[in-house]
């Protein structure tokens, strides 16, 4: 009777952590800095859809945690995909990966653009994971000065503009 009562919960604890992750999401901050020139951003991602995403393709499946420059060097390349930022004009601002942090069931990626001269707005494009989940929604926050807004990104609408 113990067994059968050890076994159902763990049944419903790997089921519940299952409907937990039942949803596809990214997040992103984005921020004018215009003191130092440049768009900071910090990107959350679900550490299984994000690993799955940068294993397309790959001959082993790709853990964020391994040692070695792989994951550095895949996640930049994946980012430069997936996420383009244009000033309002359509001049490309090249994104720079910095770097990852855990945190618990995700992983915060970090990201810097140079800007030029001072913007008044961007040309978005945020394509993350809409590959592998038709249900992505990606959801952009910038913050430039004392202005807030957001942006919502979806299979059939990956791009917004926004002005600052």
């Amino acid at each position: 009777m113990r067994f059968l009562l050890a076994f159902g919960a763990v049944f419903l604890l790997a089921l519940t952590a299952q409907a937990l992750h039942a949803y596809h999401a990214t997040l992103t901050e984005l921020r004018y800095n215009a003191e130092k020139k440049q768009l900071e951003l910090a990107i959350k991602v679900f550490t299984d859809d994000f690993e799955k995403a940068l294993s397309r393709g790959q001959a082993t499946p790709v853990t964020l945690g391994e040692a070695g420059p792989r994951p550095f060097v895949l996640t930049s390349a994946y980012l430069q995909r997936t996420l383009q930022l244009k000033t309002l004009a359509g001049a490309p601002l090249p994104l720079q990966y910095l770097g990852m942090q855990a945190e618990k069931d995700g992983y915060w990626l970090y990201c810097k653009v140079a800007v030029p001269a001072p913007l008044s707005g961007l040309q978005l494009r945020n394509t993350l994971l809409l590959e592998l989940f038709g249900d992505e929604v990606n959801i952009v926050n910038i913050e430039a000065g004392s202005k807030k807004q957001s942006a919502l990104f979806r299979l059939g609408h990956e791009e917004e503009v926004v002005k600052f």
